[in-house]
């Protein structure tokens, strides 16, 4: 595949990507980060919460966030603000009872239409630094706002999960508030996303309060004190970049995934040094992701963002919005721990969108809005319909084998090890598509290899039973009402429970119209203060 040099931002530092010979928009993107990766610094020191005001916080980092996109992408950094003001109207002029389900209509929608004409109107090939990179993460925190915003508005306290319950947001944000949270400055261009809630805390300065514990994990109540640094951090993370990149550019550079389907490759080497090959060349394919996620991660915690608490150790965590654990990625031994571990922002939002509230084959519908959200590549969708199959086997082994090598630490490692090869063996093989994108060359590797672990995985899902949980729970009635009565402990909870119960069934509607109203008032002060 023939990367476009065409790039749609300034020209500004062309000389330097002739000197360096990468193209233009790539070099714009990275030299971008590192203005932002300074400027977190100077956000974090001198438009501190303690001096500064929320509304200024929001503004300047609003500004620069559209100053980085417009240096990249031009004037097509405008979708970017399109897309968010149809999603902005959707929630300000419809129900709440719906608002949710029609912005994640409209804002997977809009940036669809945008992913088609830039892959087939505009260039098929253009796939290094494009601006439906950012609007694939704006289109993460609209839709997560949108759920939140009902959640919050809509649904009793008692109905929501724990996580629901933290994530809900009670009042409609402002549009400045809106804008600031989709386009600042830490995240406009790489992410991560962020919950609507956390990312306030941040601006209004109380990301710290509730994190500030002693190492033993007591409350210590000196709010007062000094804000922990996230220099040693962010340090630790630059070299990460460091190291990434490095093993990226010299050693995928030599192996190519493209290699792996060279018919003078695979006719001169047997099959165990194509497998050699395409593990080595997906190990150095996966630095350059390394890279991004890290550098964004170390420019919000160069703003004070990402603060997570503290280790057992006093010193203090900066992982809340992290997108990768290395090495959980490189030694994991089940295909879940690999996705678990991998750009975890992006799994919790297909978790918390989709896999949590899709009443039918939940895991089948994450796949599919994975591979949606990802873009119109083909080989994105055999990727993902892949990687169904391989979950589904991957879920079949673990819950019919794994119970047989517990029994001693020798059978447990000699388990770890056969399933680290098996997952990285069927992580490979999938992603395979992700890489080559076109149907082409995907079918010619996939042949090659004679569909081997499609047909493996889908006779171990037809072999191994796996039962789900709603039957686990009926064959375990005694540990179900072992779990209602510890819900019960006290009288108190069961003299609530009792006059919760005895209210009237219209309590509930009524519960609804009261929110509605609620959003409504919302909605109506909304509009006059944009007025």
């Amino acid at each position: 595949m023939a990367t476009s040099t065409s790039c749609t931002g300034s020209t500004l530092l062309q000389p330097i990507s002739k000197i360096i010979d990468l193209p233009l928009d790539q070099v714009n993107f990275v030299v971008c980060q590192l203005f932002a990766l300074v400027t977190a610094f100077w956000f974090r020191l001198y438009l501190h919460p303690s001096k500064t005001s929320p509304f200024i916080r929001h503004v300047v980092a609003t500004l620069l966030g559209f100053y980085l996109a417009l240096f990249c992408f031009g004037w097509y950094a405008l979708h970017f603000l399109v897309q968010s003001g149809l999603a902005y109207g959707v929630m300000i002029f419809t129900s709440v009872e719906h608002m949710h389900k029609y912005c994640f209509v409209v804002t997977l929608g809009y940036l669809s239409f945008c992913q088609v004409t830039r892959v087939y109107v505009f260039d098929y090939g253009m796939y290094s630094a494009d601006f439906t990179g950012p609007m694939m993460v704006i289109t993460q925190k609209i839709t997560s706002l949108a759920f939140e915003i009902h959640d919050g508005l809509m649904k009793r306290e008692e109905h929501l999960k724990p996580s629901q319950k933290y994530l809900a947001v009670r009042k409609m944000p402002s549009l400045l508030e809106y804008l600031s949270y989709n386009c600042n400055f830490m995240g406009i261009l790489a992410g991560p996303t962020c919950s609507y809630n956390d990312y306030i805390a941040f601006i209004e300065g109380q990301c710290y309060e509730s994190k500030h514990l002693e190492s033993n994990g007591k409350e210590n109540g000196k709010f007062k004190q000094c804000d922990p640094s996230p220099k040693r951090d962010v340090i630790q993370k630059l070299c990460t970049c460091a190291l990434s990149l490095m093993v990226y550019l010299v050693i995928y550079t030599a192996c190519p995934t493209e290699r792996a389907i060279n018919d003078t490759f695979m006719a001169s080497n047997p099959f165990y040094i194509q497998v050699l090959y395409l593990y080595i060349s997906m190990l150095a394919l996966r630095p350059k992701y390394y890279f991004v996620w890290t550098l964004a991660d170390a420019i919000n915690n160069a703003a004070g963002f990402g603060f997570n608490g503290y280790n057992t150790d006093g010193t203090p965590k900066w992982d809340r919005i992290s997108n990768l654990r290395i090495l959980n990625i490189e030694f994991a031994t089940s295909f879940k721990m690999f996705l678990d571990n991998w750009n975890i922002q992006t799994s919790l939002w297909l978790k918390r969108v989709c896999y949590e509230r899709c009443p039918y084959n939940p895991t089948a519908a994450t796949f599919l809005l994975s591979a949606i959200w990802h873009g119109v590549y083909p080989g994105y969708y055999l990727t993902f319909i892949t990687g169904i199959v391989v979950t589904m086997a991957a879920r079949a082994v673990r819950h019919n084998v794994r119970q047989h090598f517990l029994g001693s630490a020798t059978l447990k490692l000699i388990y770890d090890v056969i399933t680290w090869f098996s997952t990285q063996m069927a992580i490979c093989y999938t992603v395979v598509p992700f890489v080559l994108l076109a149907v082409g060359p995907s079918l010619k590797f996939y042949s090659s290899w004679y569909c081997c672990i499609h047909l493996l995985c889908v006779f171990l899902v037809l072999v191994l039973p796996v039962k789900s949980r709603r039957t686990k729970q009926q064959e375990q009635p005694g540990m179900v009402q072992a779990s209602e009565q510890n819900c019960l402990s006290s009288e108190a909870e069961s003299h609530m429970r009792a006059r919760r119960a005895a209210r009237p069934a219209h309590s509930a509607v009524r519960n609804s119209n009261i929110n509605t109203e609620r959003h409504r008032a919302a909605i109506s002060s909304l509009r006059s203060n944009n007025t």
